[in-house]
């Protein structure tokens, strides 16, 4: 299958700069994008009366197309996105209802691009990535966080997943 990567996109504004900054970078590395935003995907709940929105659709996709999951978030009050949250939440179905779909993540990568108006962030902030990542046996290939400002500087851009 190769080494084939999708950039999910988790963010309260489909055109703003982590979209932005995706875009640019989607190009860089041959990366098709998903924006949360075009999906229903409701809070995690232990009955799992919410198995008809589209998170189990949209992850079986993703986890049947890509080798490579990169996560691009804006920085909300010093955490991932509310959207990028929820969908992290939802991986829960994929260990008790889901299972065998969730042991498929198993072997896959995992990259994480953040973007705030600050030039650096704090190395906790990756924490839930790269735990999530450990959990569910993905291997977590690192972060990069960028502002828009910065991003306009090539090298940036071509240091991703390098």
């Amino acid at each position: 299958m190769g080494n084939k990567k999708v950039i999910i996109v988790g963010s309260s504004r489909s055109n703003g700069n982590t979209s932005k900054i995706v875009d640019k970078i989607s190009t860089q590395i041959n990366a098709d994008i998903i924006d949360l935003r075009n999906y229903s995907i409701s809070y995690y709940d232990y009955e799992s009366e919410n198995r008809a929105d589209d998170f189990l659709p949209l992850i079986t996709s993703i986890i049947e197309k890509y080798d490579t999951l990169v996560f691009a978030t804006p920085v909300y009050w010093y955490a991932m996105s509310g959207i990028m949250k929820v969908f992290f939440d939802r991986f829960s179905d994929l260990i008790r209802i889901e299972k065998e779909l969730g042991r498929k993540l198993r072997g896959k990568n995992m990259f994480v691009i953040s973007n705030s108006d600050e030039d650096q962030l704090d190395y906790d902030f990756y924490l839930p990535f790269r735990l999530s990542a450990e959990y569910l046996g993905i291997k977590y290939l690192g972060e990069k966080h960028l502002s828009y400002q910065t991003i306009k500087d090539q090298e940036h851009i071509n240091s991703i997943l390098e």
